[in-house]
This record gives C-alpha cells, structure tokens and sequence, in this order.
C-alpha cells in the first residue's frame, strides 16, 4: 500500500529553525520564575506553556512533554479539572504526545477530555469538535480503526451541519474519514469520498493548495489499493511534478510522492523504473532524514519489495535482515512493520531455497500474528498459506495438508469459496495431496475447481486452463485414461461434465 498524506497535526513548523532564539529567552525566564514567582503564579504558568509551544514548534516533542505533563498537573490542582486553561493544556499535552508517536497517552488524555467538553460546552462547540477529530486520529494511529470511523461518521455529518458542505473543518473531516476507511480496507468507501473532495478542493482552495495536492496523493493512494494502478500512475507523475515545483525536490511531501509513484510503477510491474527511483530515494531519505526515519525504514522496505519481485533475491536479503533487526530495536519485535518485514525476509529465503531458515521465521511469527491481530485476519491467512508451501518445500507433506485443509475451511468463512485466494488455496490442497499420493482426494478438490473457475473466469483464463491440466493429470495417474483426455479436450458447447 502507498504511503498516504494524513497531514501533520502537531508536526514542527517547516521554519523551526526560528524557535530557537525563544527556546532560549524562554528557558531563562523559566529559571528565573522558579527563582523569584510561586508555581502557581500566572505569569510563571504562561512561561511554561510558551516554552512548550516553543518545543513544538521546533519539533522537540519529548521536550514539549516533559514541560506539559506537570503544568498541566499544576493547572488542575491550582484552577480545578475543568477551567479552560487546564482543558486547553491537555489537548496541547495530547498533540505533543501524538507527535511523539505515544497513541495510547494520547487516547488516555482525550477520552476523558471529549467527555468533560460534551458536558460543559456542548457536543457542537467547536473544541468539542476539535477533541473528537483528535480521538479518533489517536484511535486510528493505535490500529483501532472501528472506534476512529465510529468517531468520524457522525462529526462529519456533525461538521456539514454546523458549518457547511465546504467549510474547511468539514472538507478537513471528509478526508480524515477517507483516511480511516483506506486504511480499513475499505477502499470504494474511500474513493467515493476522495473524488468528490478533491473536485471541492480544487474548486475553493485552488490546485496547488497544500490540502488539495494531499487529496490528490491519497486519491492515488486508493486507486493503487483497489488495483487500479493505471489511474494511480496518471496522478501521481503530475503530482510528484508539482510538489517538486512548488515545495523543492527534497521535501517530505515530494519524497513521499516519488515514493509511493516507484510503488505504483513496481505494481504495473516496471520494476526498472520502480527501482531507478528507490535507489537515489533511499539515499535522499538517508541523508536528509537518517537511517532511522520512519520514512528511510520504509523506503528500505519498498526497495526490497522491488528487489523481491525482480527476483534479485541476494539483493533483498542484503536489506532486509539489517532492516529486521533495525525495526525490532527502534519499532520493538511485536510492530506491525517489524512483523511484516520477518515475513517478507522468510519469503526470501523461501526464495533462496533456504527452507529451513524461512520455516525458522513463519512458525513463531504465525504464533505472534495471531496473539496480536487474531488468526482470521488477512496477514495471518497470507502467513498460513506461506508456511504451508515451505513445509511441502520441506517434504513435509502432511504437515503442509493439515494446515492448507483448515486454512480453505477459514477462507470459504472468511472470504467466499470464489475469492482469488480461496481458489489459489484450493489448488495448492489439491497439489498437496497429489504429491501425498492422495489422488482420489485430489480430485475431490479439483473437480469443483475446475467448474468455478471456468464459470467466473471463463474456460480460456490461463487459471482455467492450469486447473484443467491438474484434473487430467490427476485423473491420469488414477488411471482414468478418458476422463483426463475429456478435460484436456472439453466439447466447444459448454463447460465439462464430470462422470465419475
């Protein structure tokens, strides 16, 4: 998936560099209230929530924290829980946590606070407002995506009645819940959004606002997800374009862009093109950012996809192992990132014919992709099916059945018996038992097989025609001469009928 653009609430301002001057008076003027005021006293309150929106602006969160966790303690034993002054502080303590990357201080924070504003403003005051917006991003930044679209659904018909269609709060909160529906997976529900807001934003704010080239880039961000990566493409080469013009090549917004396009490009399988960008990317990120920038960390991952789907299988394993052990240090082991790069190197040793290492890596990491996201979610599905090709890698064929067998039972619950990934198990369980010597199991699976993917892909899809070809072969080594030369050579009128 390409990276959206959420926006960048509590992120530094791109001068920071300006702050520091009032860092420094602030930090003077804080030593000398310590020396000469109470703690309580106005003036010395006003000084420590100067120095922390000082912090902020320069990017220093950490800092912003340690200077807004006890004024904020201060306000509430010096005013009461419920003064604004204490209600304004927990929310600027909440954006210095949300941009320190701590969703659950922040969640701790706002649930309490968006309660005691409903009370005592009003569920439509725009601080009200303001907090629940805050909330569910906290929730979506946790991975408690129901909770956040729970949140957004209703503020946004909130925001359009309070405020208007087009008022820039609503268009605001439009994006926000396209976001959280992408990043459910619920990609038409975003699209349906994104193309409409991007026409609104194009049309009140101009084409080269910040928001509306935001649009534009998670508009792609949704095409590519729902695969159509064509479209995908056709807007983010003008856009990349764009933010290269209008905000310098080395911006965040302009790396971003280059990329989820070298994304796009490996999706339509331009995996020299693909790669042609993510080298010099990854260089760019690593000397504007560091090794250890989020973004560098993700770079490093879509370069190896790259390497991965361009079977320059040495090549990705060079950056994965180092990028494993880089993520499990800054992200800790149990990071959906860092999990997700354990799978993507025991791939590729799986790859490199070195089965034994990629089993070594599959069967703890299935235990702990199903502790942590459940054993139905789609990661955990997508590592069953894995580990069951490595063990039949292995000759370890019964191992490899028993767990295909349960992981097509799952699939038909989960997803439908004509969902691409059912189908595929379905023929990997049918090759499972063949090389079992199963056949007659074998051709219980194939048979039906044969029949969906002839009715929903038709007879002359390559899928249809492999599928046919297993059949007869099945049927050959049971020793059905007639049957395997009836599948290889179906009537012209009609799909076969099976005569056992």
């Amino acid at each position: 998936m390409a990276k959206p653009d959420p926006g960048r609430k509590g992120a530094p301002d791109p001068d920071a560099g300006r702050s520091r001057d009032a860092i420094t008076v602030l930090e003077r003027r804080q030593a000398d209230d310590r020396q000469k005021l109470p703690t309580e006293h106005p003036d010395a309150l006003l000084t420590r929530n100067n120095l922390a929106q000082a912090y902020m602006t320069a990017g220093r969160a950490t800092d912003a924290i340690t200077v807004l966790g006890p004024l904020l303690g201060d306000l509430q034993r010096t005013f009461g829980s419920e003064h604004p002054n204490t209600l304004l502080t927990a929310d600027n303590l909440a954006n210095a946590h949300h941009a320190a990357g701590h969703a659950s201080d922040v969640i701790a924070i706002l649930e309490p606070l968006v309660a005691d504003r409903e009370r005592l403003a009003g569920a439509d005051h725009p601080d009200t407002l303001a907090s629940r917006g805050n909330l569910a991003n906290a929730y979506q930044d946790a991975g408690r995506l129901k909770d956040a679209i729970g949140i957004l659904e209703p503020l946004h018909a909130d925001l359009k009645r309070i405020l208007g269609a087009t008022h820039p709060n609503t268009l605001n909160g439009r994006g926000n819940l396209a976001n959280a529906y992408q990043a459910a997976g619920r990609t038409k529900d975003a699209i349906k959004l994104y193309e409409p807001l991007l026409e609104d934003l194009e049309r009140i704010l101009g084409s080269e606002h910040p928001n509306t080239l935001r649009t534009r880039n998670n508009l792609a961000n949704a095409y590519q997800d729902a695969a159509r990566t064509d479209e995908a493409i056709a807007i983010y080469e003008p856009l990349l374009s764009d933010r290269d013009r209008i905000l310098g090549a080395e911006h965040p917004d302009s790396l971003n862009t280059r990329g989820n396009l070298a994304n796009a490009y490996g999706d339509a399988g331009r995996l020299d093109e693909a790669i042609a960008i993510l080298e010099p990317l990854l260089e760019d990120h690593r000397r504007t950012l560091g090794d250890e920038h989020p973004n560098t960390l993700r770079t490093r991952n879509n370069l190896a996809n790259a390497y991965q789907a361009a079977a320059r299988t040495e090549d990705t394993i060079a950056i994965l192992e180092p990028l494993l052990a880089d993520r499990e240090r800054i992200l800790g082991a149990d990071h959906l990132d860092t999990l997700a790069t354990r799978g993507n190197l025991a791939a590729s040793y799986q790859d490199a014919g070195r089965t034994e290492d990629a089993i070594a890596i599959y069967e703890p990491l299935l235990s702990d992709l199903k502790r942590k996201l459940g054993s139905d979610h789609a990661n955990a599905l997508n590592l069953r099916g894995n580990l069951a090709n490595a063990y039949l890698a292995a000759e370890r064929v019964p191992e490899a059945i028993e767990m295909l067998e349960v992981l097509l039972a799952d699939l038909q619950r989960i997803l439908g018996s004509e969902h691409p990934k059912t189908l595929l198990t379905r023929t990997n369980l049918a090759n499972a038992r063949l090389t079992d010597g199963r056949i007659e199991e074998a051709i219980a699976v194939l048979e039906p097989q044969l029949e969906d993917l002839q009715r929903i892909l038709g007879p002359d899809h390559n899928e249809t025609r492999a599928s046919r070809e297993n059949l007869a072969n099945a049927y050959a080594a049971a020793g059905r001469a007639d049957d395997a030369e009836r599948v290889r050579d179906p009537p012209p009128d009609g799909p076969n009928t099976f005569i056992v």
